[in-house]
């Protein structure tokens, strides 16, 4: 259900003017007079956001397109020296297939996807998807040859080459999304096939979004739903950008997505989205809103004060080379089993293994992780699969700290439990997904200080997808592993993501190679971290 604002209503007499109407009327002389109390630059700083409000939502543009969210263009904003904003994954495939092949199904496909045929237009209010009227098929799938190398394996010249593309930047000109196919490919395995890399600017769609993509793309995949983009003219009002970027997330979607507790928390949101009708539930729906406003505070004072990092060789200025690394699937139903023994989620036995592969990884170098702990922006969905072929950016993000001292990997386990149910009612990804909104209405110095907050405070970002349960094929070939890589913003160099795809779970690193030049030592951790805590779990007692 999605709560939109009420139109304002003509006052009548003897009826009291709604605080919403109030608020709009009052607004301007308030803002007048707080504007005039601050300091030179802060005002300045405050009459370009507001410029950017106004010219992005009346679409006085002169282009003929889509404008893009202002979480989207914060996004396209923040590609930097040492990390490019794009989501890049491989697929393997057994047997091989052909370009022409890939070019067939992309243009059946993807292409229905308009973003998937749309270039961006950046202006200072903003950006434009734009129709890409010279489009070219073969400037978007590449035919490539892995290079040899004496004593590497292909799967070894794989990662190195995803590495590298890693940090060439797609081509502004063109839609921003790129595949490479190399059509014979053995993996270490000596599975003879084609393996294939694809790169997606994260201003396009986040990864529940990809999946949906992914789904469509492959054999008996279904079509992507039609929908009518809407033109620079018919641009959404002020009034319908911030329902869109502040007020939905309020709704009953992000109650599901943060697992809240309770009715009185639901309706408690659903109020927030609904402030006017609020006032119609009177002390009850007061007490309600002041419980999570007060959820609200504590949550933003948490963000901004959260304390550093361990100073572990992982943090630091990152360089401008990056490595990627992933391990064979490990059985679904093996993690399963090993958190219902422990009464524990898969994701708490999961993130333990991360924990302990980087603690391992440290102790390997000859540092001591006892008693330290790292900070991971843990992205957490804010819409329904249902939705997700809409495409663009619709999550939060919350601070997961990782016991990686922790050497005990029973007790390093019910740690992370812990603290995932302490984040479970939090508001927090709500105020990233609000705070991401605002830094893409701010000028791009601006947006990089606030988002900064993040990645001083950060040693890396870490996404759990869950993709298909059952194996996929394209274009009549399986796919035998996939793994995908999420960028890394500001000064973080280190990314962590896990994938579960046909019964079973994979674990891929990136780094950058100036603070962990061989992400490989930290996925070859992984597997022994699982199987001691599996086999711990089998020395415990067992009851009825």
């Amino acid at each position: 259900m999605v709560t939109r604002i009420p139109a304002p209503r003509k006052a009548t007499p003897g009826h009291s003017t709604s605080p919403l109407r109030t608020l709009r009327d009052q607004g301007p002389d308030v803002a007048r007079k707080a504007a005039q109390a601050l300091p030179p630059a802060a005002r300045k700083a405050a009459t370009v956001v507001q410029k950017n409000v106004r010219r992005a939502a009346t679409g006085m543009l002169g282009l003929s397109g889509e404008r893009m969210s202002k979480v989207d263009t914060a996004w396209l904003r923040m590609d930097s020296h040492s990390n490019l904003m794009m989501i890049n994954g491989v697929w393997t495939l057994s047997p091989g297939i052909t370009w022409e092949a890939l070019c067939e199904r992309v243009q059946q496909r993807l292409l229905q996807y308009p973003r998937f045929r749309q270039r961006v237009v950046e202006d200072a209010a903003g950006a434009t998807w734009v129709e890409d009227r010279n489009f070219d098929i073969a400037a978007h799938v590449l035919r490539e040859k892995l290079p040899h190398r004496k004593g590497h394996s292909m799967q070894r010249a794989l990662q190195d080459r995803v590495g590298e593309l890693a940090m060439q930047p797609l081509d502004t000109r063109r839609p921003l999304w790129q595949m490479h196919l190399i059509e014979d490919f053995v993996g270490d395995d000596g599975t003879q096939g084609s393996a294939l890399i694809v790169r997606i600017h994260h201003c396009i769609a986040d990864g529940i979004a990809l999946i949906s993509v992914t789904m469509s793309l492959v054999d008996g995949g279904s079509e992507p739903p039609k929908r009518k983009a809407r033109t620079g003219k018919e641009a959404a009002t002020a009034e319908d950008w911030i329902a869109d970027a502040l007020i939905k997330p309020f709704t009953g979607l992000t109650v599901k997505a943060l697992d809240l507790a309770g009715d009185s928390a639901a309706k408690s949101l659903q109020m927030l989205g609904d402030p006017e009708k609020a006032m119609q539930h009177g002390l009850s729906g007061t007490a309600d809103m002041a419980r999570v406003a007060y959820q609200l505070v504590s949550d933003a004072a948490a963000l901004a004060l959260m304390p550093d990092d361990s100073p572990t060789r992982l943090k630091g200025q990152p360089g401008s080379a990056k490595r990627v690394a992933w391990c064979p699937p490990i059985p679904l139903e093996e993690v399963k089993a090993i958190g219902k023994a422990l009464n524990c989620s898969i994701n708490d036995v999961l993130l333990s293994c991360v924990a302990g592969a980087i603690g391992g990884y440290l102790r390997s170098q000859g540092d001591d992780p006892t008693g330290q702990e790292i900070r991971a922006m843990i992205p957490v969905n804010l819409r329904p699969m249902e939705e997700a072929w809409k495409l663009g950016n619709r999550f939060g993000l919350v601070p997961l700290v990782l016991p990686i001292g922790v050497a005990n990997p029973i007790e390093r386990v019910y740690e992370v439990r812990k603290r995932m149910n302490a984040l479970k009612g939090s508001t927090q990804p709500i105020l990233a997904f609000a705070m991401l909104a605002v830094a893409g209405l701010m000028i791009k110095p601006a947006q990089d200080a606030l988002l900064n907050l993040f990645g001083r405070k950060t040693t890396a970002v870490m996404t759990n997808v869950p993709g298909p349960k059952e194996q996929l094929t394209l274009c009549g070939s399986r796919v035998t592993q996939c793994m995908f890589w999420v960028p890394q913003s500001g000064d973080i160099g280190l990314g962590v993501s896990i994938l579960s795809y046909g019964g079973g779970v994979q674990f891929g690193v990136i780094t950058d190679t100036t603070l962990c030049p061989e992400p490989q030592q930290i996925i070859n951790a992984f597997a022994p971290e699982f199987d001691q805590l599996s086999l711990l779990t089998l020395m415990l007692p067992w009851g009825e």
